[in-house]
C-alpha cells in the first residue's frame, strides 16, 4: 500500500482562491500552452482543437503528483510526498538488559501468549522457557492463565494471587500488563512479586493477638469467678476465702509474668536494630545465674552442675539480655527435666579462636522430634498442661531467640526421647 501523503491544508484547498493559488503555481506552463496554442492557429489548425490543447496541458499540470502546494499563512510552499514515520522497534536487547536486573521473576509474552524472553528469576523459579514456547507449556496454573488471557483480551493490565505449595509455601502477587511501545505485535510483561513473607508476618501477628487475649482470658476469667463466689455463697466462709485467695493470687502472678515477657518482646524488637556497645564475660555471668536459681532447683529436687573454663569468655553483648537468655535456659531445663535430677551446663571456646558455645542439658523425657522446630515460637507449647502447672507462658524460647538474634547467634535444640534434651548457644 503506498504511503499517504501527509500535508496540511487549509480552507483554500476548495473553491476559487484555491484555483487561483494552483493556476498561478502553474503559470510557467500556462504561458507555454497559450504560445502552442497560438502557434497552432498561426498554422491554420481549427479553433477548436487549439483551445483543447491548451486545456490538457495546463489541467495535466495542475493534477501533477510530483507536486502539491499548501497554503500556509498567506504564501504558497511546495511540499513534496512525505511517507509516513515508521512504526517503533522494541529493542529486545535492551528489554532484556532491564528484566535481568529486577530480583523478582518476569516473563515477557507475545499476543500469542508465547514467551519472548525471561529473566534469571523467572529462569530460577519455572526453569528455563524456550523461546517462542507456549506460557501454558510452563505455567500449568489455571488462575494465571485465565488472567493472561483476559488481560490480552480486554487490553487492560490484570493481578492475581497465586499460591504455591511446593516445595514450600509461596504466595506470589503475579500481574500483567501491556508493554509501552511495542512493534506491529504487542508484548506483555507477566511479573511475579514475592509476599509470602508479609503474608507470614500477618498471619504470625493474628496469631500472637489471639493467643495473647487467650493467655490473659484463663486467668481473668478464674479471678472473676472466684470474686462473684466470695462475694455471694462463700461471704462468710473463711476456709474459703484462704483457698480462693490463694488461687486468685497464683493467676495474679501469671498475667503479671505474662504481661512482663510481653513487655520484654516489645522492647527487645525495638532495640533489635540497636548496635551492641558493651563486652561481657560470660564465665561470671553464668555462675550468677546459676546462683539466683538454687532455691528453684532445690524445690524441685535438681542439681545444677558448672563446668566452666578458667580463662576469660568474652563476647559482645547487653549483660541484662544475656541473663535472661541462660536464666530461660536453665529454669526449663530444672522444670521440664525435673525427672533426670541433674542439668548440666557446659561452656567452652573464647581461646585460640574457639568458637564460642554454651550447653545446657536435662535428662529429662525428651522432646517429641516433630514439636523441636517449632519450640521458639510465641506461645507454642509441647503440652499445654504441664506448660501451665509449670508457671510457663510460652514466651520464653521465643525470647531467647530474638536476644540472640540480636548477638549474632543461634540456638541449636537436639532431644532423644526418654533420654533429654540439649540447648546448645553457639556464637
Amino acid at each position: 500500500m503506498l504511503a499517504r501523503e501527509w500535508v496540511a491544508v487549509t480552507d483554500q484547498r476548495t473553491g476559487l482562491g484555491w484555483l487561483a493559488t494552483q493556476l498561478w503555481g502553474e503559470r510557467v506552463l500556462i504561458a507555454s500552452a497559450v504560445f502552442v496554442g497560438f502557434m497552432m492557429w498561426l498554422a491554420g489548425l481549427h479553433l477548436g482543437w487549439v483551445s483543447f490543447a491548451v486545456l490538457l496541458l495546463v489541467f495535466a499540470g495542475l493534477l501533477r503528483t510530483e507536486r502539491r502546494t499548501v497554503a500556509v499563512g498567506r504564501k504558497a510552499v511546495a511540499v513534496e510526498p512525505v511517507a509516513p514515520p515508521a512504526p517503533p522497534v522494541e529493542d529486545l536487547a535492551a528489554v532484556a538488559a532491564v528484566l535481568g536486573a529486577l530480583d523478582a521473576p518476569a516473563v515477557l509474552l507475545s499476543a500469542r501468549q508465547t514467551v519472548k524472553l525471561q529473566n534469571r528469576a523467572a529462569e530460577a523459579v519455572f526453569g528455563p522457557i524456550p523461546e517462542g514456547s507456549d506460557l501454558a507449556g510452563r505455567i500449568r496454573a489455571p488462575g494465571i492463565l485465565d488472567m493472561v488471557r483476559d488481560a490480552i483480551g480486554s487490553g487492560q493490565p490484570r493481578e492475581t494471587e497465586h499460591a504455591e505449595r511446593l516445595p514450600s509455601e509461596t504466595v506470589y502477587v503475579v500481574r500483567i500488563a501491556p508493554l509501552a511501545g511495542s512493534a506491529a505485535e504487542p508484548l506483555w510483561l507477566l511479573t511475579f512479586r514475592d509476599v509470602s513473607q508479609a503474608r507470614r508476618i500477618d498471619r504470625m501477628r493474628s496469631d500472637f493477638v489471639a493467643n495473647a487475649s487467650h493467655e490473659l482470658r484463663t486467668p481473668l476469667a478464674s479471678l472473676r469467678g472466684f470474686i462473684e463466689t466470695l462475694q455471694g455463697p462463700a461471704r462468710n466462709d473463711l476456709k474459703a476465702h484462704e483457698r480462693f485467695l490463694a488461687i486468685m493470687h497464683e493467676q495474679a502472678t501469671r498475667m503479671s509474668r505474662l504481661v512482663d515477657d510481653l513487655l520484654s518482646l516489645s522492647r527487645l524488637e525495638l532495640r533489635s536494630n540497636l548496635a551492641l556497645e558493651q563486652t561481657v564475660d560470660l564465665v561470671p555471668l553464668v555462675a550468677h545465674v546459676r546462683d539466683s536459681l538454687q532455691p528453684l532447683a532445690g524445690d524441685l529436687g535438681v542439681e545444677v552442675v558448672l563446668d566452666l573454663p578458667k580463662h576469660p569468655v568474652t563476647v559482645p553483648g547487653d549483660r541484662d539480655e544475656l541473663v535472661e537468655v541462660f536464666e530461660n535456659l536453665i529454669e526449663n531445663a530444672c522444670k521440664y527435666g525435673q525427672e533426670g535430677k541433674r542439668v548440666d551446663v557446659v561452656l567452652t571456646g573464647g581461646a585460640d579462636g574457639v568458637p564460642i558455645e554454651l550447653s545446657v542439658t536435662d535428662y529429662g523425657p525428651g522432646i517429641p522430634p516433630e514439636h523441636v522446630p517449632r519450640i521458639t515460637e510465641r506461645f507454642y507449647r509441647v503440652n499445654v498442661e504441664a506448660s501451665r502447672s509449670k508457671k510457663g507462658t510460652g514466651l520464653g524460647l521465643a525470647i531467647v531467640k530474638h536476644i540472640l538474634t540480636r548477638h549474632k547467634a543461634r540456638l541449636v535444640v537436639k532431644s532423644e526421647m526418654g533420654k533429654g534434651t540439649v540447648f546448645t548457644v553457639k556464637f
